[in-house]
């Protein structure tokens, strides 16, 4: 049924050129051969096929151009005429004697236009005529391009201060009055198509309207290119005609698009000065008028006019700008009782995104409109509409994007009201733009009161808000938020040591809350965040002025432990147990032996209980010698055991390989360069021929299960070990021992059953190179190594 009527349409189109060409061709011969009467009678004719009620506006438009563009011909020929003797009045008077009234009225246009460029009579009068003449056609369609007609050939010949056609004083009056009566009787025939035909034909009629528009903006836009029309003639005159229209015609299509057609073509600062009027027309529109984009618009118009220069903010103060939209927004709303809540939050944004521009001081407007946005929403629970929460992101994300920095963004009490309207989803959306804007801005958060309110914000990030777990997040996406969270714990600072410990009780108190699957990720920062702190306490004398209040290491201390002892929640013994040496090693800087010794025994509880994989232990057990091998603080008493304890777990590694090079790691434990007092020869040598043992019966065993011995690289490795403390000065390591065991690689390696292994043949070559290259430097060094024979 459809494509029947559109292939009836393009017919009736198709007939409707051909008849319009037809005659067109006969018109061009009459032309050609100065025949008027002739010229007339066929142009009357191929006008006639725009009297045509069966086109679409679409289609109808492909036939007005074709004729538009053989009348452009026509007034030419008319202007040859007036040159060769024609009098134009005689002619305005013939063109009026054509059969009908619609091509008669085309003439008389055309005819018109050469009319006002002969100045044999004043524009305004010609103007006036020919607009009055127009109403002669009432059909919509028809109607409305004959007048779009009327206006083309006229907006170049209105008599316009500065025009050649300019008369007297009230001149620009004059064209004025055209224009808007020109577009006072289109608009009325644009809203009647609405009214005519079956109601099921509403959408068609809407949509034919739609394509039909920018010939009745048209009429505002020249209105705008109007030079005579001033702020005085603008606010007085046009803009109250104009809107006097808008708010009569009681049409929705129509109020809409004329009203985003005044903000659009008229300049800034004319809305500036006339925001009275103009706002006053807003809560008289129909209540299905889409005002939220009209005012929206209006509002980011006037901010980006504030932008463009800073010599024009006086103008916003002067005319009261905020308080006037701020009032205008609050009556709409009140106006229209079923707005969607998308459309009060959108108002509100484009609102704030105004106060921010013009105002950019006043915290207090930005505050006024969260404030109002609040009030609105109350009631309303969390908002679940998709595109209303993407609307309070952008007006939440407003402030971030203006200032720059969270503290001042913090001061608008507003702000977290806000944020309680949202889902849980989106409050961790938002919390996400604030992280990030903290991030690159690198913004210092130096108050425990700003981090407080600061992780009230961006409680989505910190803790599960619904109560279910995050087990649904993507595992990637977790990690990143929750590594944001991490980076944002290690910007918080303050100099001041009382406050940043009051910062770092703050942070734990939120962490705390965050579930166990957060805590490997938070804790952490919060731990190394504290560390700092202790750092910068490092030497300062406990509590000066006996002030029992004041921060120390020894207070920092406790708070690491209970800091710490929250993973065993999760569970997270490695990670608990590395940042148990950690703050060790800040104990040891503090020199505080006691606190030093407590986190290796919370470290060597978590080894002995808690990391029962073997690889695991092979790491932990070489992290707590390397730890072990820095600490200074301990006495002898202290120092032996936990060396013990650690020679102690070396041995009951699982590999033989790995309880070798653990053993010959401990060596490093009895032999600090740094201190006299930590050099035992005879412990070293123990470790080493130990080491051996182990490295021997790790041989056997390869032999026994394999046939083979396997490689020798872990007698090379003992090797560059006894290399090591020879060139120390440990007097138990003597060239005898070091000659012995080369000899004995040499023959391991030589042997039958060694398993080759490339690896291991250049690691020994490379260690017998480095005792040649010692030889050869001479002096001291090149006299110990001289005996060693390779």
């Amino acid at each position: 049924m459809i494509t029947d009527g559109v292939e009836d349409e393009e017919k009736w189109l198709a007939a409707g050129i051909a008849g319009l060409q037809q005659n067109a061709f006969y018109m061009h011969r009459s032309l050609d051969s100065n025949n008027l009467k002739d010229a007339l009678k066929y142009s009357a004719q191929m006008l006639s096929e725009l009297r045509t009620s069966k086109l679409s506006p679409h289609k109808y438009y492909d036939l007005y151009m074709r004729a538009f563009d053989e009348l452009r011909k026509l007034e030419i020929f008319f202007m040859e005429e007036t040159k060769r003797g024609c009098s134009i009045i005689d002619l305005y008077e013939l063109v009026q004697h054509a059969g009908n009234i619609l091509p008669r009225l085309y003439l008389l246009c055309t005819v018109g236009s050469v009319y006002i460029k002969s100045k044999e009579a004043p524009a305004k009068d010609i103007l006036k005529d020919l607009v009055e003449m127009c109403r002669g056609i009432q059909h919509p369609l028809r109607g409305l391009f004959l007048r779009s007609y009327l206006s083309q050939v006229s907006r170049d010949k209105l008599p316009d201060i500065g025009s050649e056609y300019e008369g007297d004083a009230d001149t620009v009056n004059d064209a004025v009055e055209f224009v808007l009566q020109n577009f006072t009787e289109m608009n009325k025939l644009w809203v009647r198509m609405q009214h005519q035909g079956p109601a099921r034909d509403k959408e068609k009629r809407e949509k034919e309207r739609s394509e039909l528009r920018d010939l009745v903006g048209k009429n505002l836009h020249i209105l705008s290119q109007v030079e005579g029309v001033d702020l005085d003639m603008y606010k007085d005159i046009v803009l109250p005609r104009v809107l006097e229209q808008v708010v009569n015609c009681k049409d929705e299509i129509a109020q809409f698009y004329l009203m985003e057609c005044i903000i659009q073509v008229f300049p800034d600062e004319y809305h500036l000065q006339t925001l009275d009027i103009l706002l006053g027309a807003c809560p008289q529109l129909q209540p299905s008028v889409d005002i939220k984009t009209v005012l929206s618009q209006l509002m980011e118009r006037l901010s980006n006019y504030a932008a463009s220069s800073a010599e024009v903010l006086p103008e916003f103060l002067q005319v009261e700008a905020f308080s006037k939209l701020s009032k205008a927004i609050g009556k709409v709303i009140e106006a229209q009782a079923d707005m969607p809540t998308v459309g009060v939050v959108t108002l509100y944004s484009a609102l704030l995104t105004f106060t921010l521009h013009v105002h950019p001081d006043r915290l207090d407007y930005a505050d006024l409109v969260l404030g109002a946005c609040v009030k609105k929403l109350s009631g309303k629970g969390k908002i679940e509409d998709s595109k209303a929460t993407k609307q309070i992101v952008a007006l939440l994300s407003a402030p971030l994007e203006k200032y720059n920095d969270i503290v001042t963004t913090l001061k608008l009490s507003n702000y977290s009201h806000v944020m309680e309207y949202l889902d849980g989803e989106t409050i961790k959306v938002m919390a996400t733009v604030i992280v990030q804007s903290i991030t690159k801005n690198k913004t210092q958060i130096s108050t425990a009161e700003n981090v407080e309110a600061l992780f009230e914000l961006i409680r989505g990030l910190i803790k599960d808000l619904d109560g279910s777990p995050p087990d649904e997040v993507d595992e990637d996406d977790f990690k990143e938020e929750q590594s944001s969270v991490a980076r944002l714990i290690q910007m918080l600072y303050n100099d001041d040591p009382d406050e940043m410990f009051k910062i770092i009780c703050t942070v734990k108190k939120h962490i705390l809350t965050g579930g166990i699957k957060r805590l490997p990720f938070t804790v952490p920062a919060l731990v190394f965040s504290s560390l700092k702190l202790v750092r910068q306490l490092q030497g300062q004398e406990e509590n000066p002025f006996g002030d029992e209040t004041a921060t120390n290491p020894k207070k920092n201390f406790q708070l690491l432990t209970q800091t710490i002892e929250i993973l065993s929640s999760v569970p997270a013994p490695e990670l608990a147990f590395r940042l148990y040496l950690q703050c060790a090693e800040a104990a040891n800087d503090c020199d505080l032996e006691p606190v030093a010794y407590e986190f290796f025994t919370q470290a060597y509880i978590l080894y002995e209980e808690e990391i029962s994989d073997s690889k695991a232990q092979v790491t932990a057990l070489h992290l707590i010698i390397g730890t072990l091998q820095k600490m200074h603080v301990f006495g002898v008493e202290n120092r032996d055991t936990l060396t013990h304890k650690a020679t102690g777990y070396s041995a009951k590694l699982l590999k033989k390989s790995d309880q070798c090079r653990a053993v010959y790691a401990c060596s490093h434990l009895f032999w600090l360069d740094d201190h006299d007092n930590m050099k035992d020869g005879e412990r070293v040598m123990l470790c080493l021929k130990r080491a051996l043992r182990i490295a021997n019966a790790a041989q056997q065993m390869s032999n026994a299960t394999r046939g083979s011995t396997g490689p020798v690289s872990l007698f090379i490795e003992i090797l560059n070990k006894y290399l090591y403390f020879f060139e120390k000065g440990n007097p138990q390591i003597t060239v005898a021992t070091i000659q012995g065991l080369i000899e004995l690689i040499t023959t391991e390696m030589q042997s039958d059953t060694t398993s080759p292994d490339s690896s291991a043949d250049a690691f020994f070559a490379s260690t017998l190179r480095y005792i040649e290259f010692q030889k050869q430097k001479g002096g001291a060094v090149g006299e110990k190594y001289e005996p060693i024979k390779v």
